[in-house]
């Protein structure tokens, strides 16, 4: 295996002391949970958005699994990842009805002045903590594939199923950013780049023959199941997702993958991410299987559009240069996968202050008036949220921008929790 020091930045610090950035966020009394709608288990039969209101959305938050959540600027709020900030906001999501909360895993981070992702929790003990405090809320952890052996992730998603009863799901990826596993010896050269679906492939076979029938003999190019086992399996169908574009990875998606998360494109274009929906709907129609799509925006919004705009600007003002020249260099390293892949999209310098996401800002109204936009794309069935302030931005989405919304009406229509 490959040993490259490339990633070595072990010299002194040029951004704020680590003392300086606090520990969390202060929690947040859990909500009741002992009514309102159920998220993340479907539409009940017959429920479903009011008449003339379109497609019901189903909604998910992306969780600060890391510190300074999805803004690479010194003008953002620099916070550290805890469990007490992960379960004050998965709490206020289920409160207010979202469907699901999915956890990244970052290995190594960005740097720069901001230390950008430099800290991190892990995905799957992260999950199996807030499943043990949610009811409702579906639940979806990432595997980083090229550092966990599939047998295992099937086992810990079993034991995350039991947990949640039935409510986990996994994020699936295959690794683009070589230092986080170069640093632990675990990187398998750069011909990896062309051939990590591949290894993907095998990798959810494995998963799927252990769910489902508690064993696998499946021996491929990169993995030998001799008489592996499973017990207990999960209880109800484990879902797979992956947030592949390019033509590999939707074609992944297509055949392994119950969701495809993509990235939303552009500032107030709300339906510029249609095309790969597209190319997901041509995909799935090549395997015969029904295959979805979430689209995964930032939400910054005020009282009036000015107000939005004018904290969009000052996040923008103190993009960190730095971790941004980072993220740069890291896209740039796959000359295999070609140009459509996501991490070409997120170190695009347009907008990496943001990883370059599909970003909508304005007032309450106005976002809640674009995601509902979202909802005229054949082929999507929600978003995967992200704010500037995960707090805040969830108690302004649950108050003053899902009340507005048509495609959420199934949600408001039935009375919520008060949420803390």
């Amino acid at each position: 295996m490959m040993q490259s020091h490339a990633d070595d930045r072990a010299g002194p610090r040029t951004g704020p002391p680590l003392d300086a950035i606090p520990d969390a966020i202060p929690d947040a009394a859990a909500p009741d949970r002992g009514a309102g709608p159920v998220p993340g288990a479907g539409l009940a039969p017959g429920a479903g958005p009011a008449p003339g209101a379109g497609p019901a959305m189903s909604v998910g938050v992306f969780i600060p699994i890391g510190n300074n959540g999805w803004l690479l600027s010194e003008n953002a709020p620099q916070y550290r990842p805890s469990f007490a900030l992960n379960k004050a906001v998965t709490l206020k999501a289920e409160g207010y009805g979202l469907d699901f909360a999915l956890s990244m895993i970052k290995l190594r981070g960005f740097g720069g002045r901001t230390e950008f992702w430099d800290h991190n929790l892990e995905s799957f003990t992260l999950m199996a903590g807030l499943a043990a405090v949610t009811t409702r809320i579906r639940l979806f952890a990432t595997a980083a594939t090229l550092c966990l052996p599939p047998a295992i992730v099937a086992r810990m998603a079993a034991t995350i199923d039991s947990i949640s009863d039935g409510r986990f799901g996994l994020n699936l990826i295959t690794g683009w950013q070589k230092p986080e596993y170069d640093q632990m010896g675990l990187w398998p050269g750069d011909e990896y780049f062309a051939k990590r679906y591949d290894y993907l492939a095998e990798y959810a076979q494995i998963l799927r023959d252990l769910w489902e029938t508690g064993v696998s003999d499946r021996k491929g190019a990169f993995f030998q199941m001799n008489d592996c086992r499973l017990s207990p399996r999960p209880q109800a169908p484990m879902k797979i997702i992956c947030a592949g574009q390019s033509g590999a990875g939707l074609a992944f998606t297509a055949q392994y993958a119950d969701y495809n998360f993509c990235l939303g494109k552009g500032l107030n274009t709300p339906t510029a991410f249609a095309p790969v929906v597209e190319k997901l709907a041509e995909a799935s129609a090549r395997t015969g299987r029904r295959v979805t799509a979430f689209a995964l925006f930032m939400i910054i919004a005020d009282e009036t559009d000015e107000a939005a705009m004018a904290t969009w600007a000052h996040y923008k003002a103190g993009a960190d240069s730095e971790a941004i020249a980072w993220l740069g260099l890291q896209g740039a390293a796959d000359t295999k996968s070609g140009g459509d892949t996501n991490v070409r999209q997120l170190a695009d310098p347009a907008s990496a202050v943001n990883l370059n996401m599909g970003t909508l800002v304005g007032s309450y109204a106005g976002v809640a008036a674009m995601l509902d936009a979202v909802m005229t794309i054949d082929g999507v069935e929600g978003v995967l949220l992200v704010f500037d302030d995960f707090l805040k931005g969830l108690d302004a989405f649950g108050t003053r921008i899902q009340p507005l919304m048509r495609s959420r009406r199934h949600v408001t229509a039935a009375p919520l929790p008060e949420v803390a």
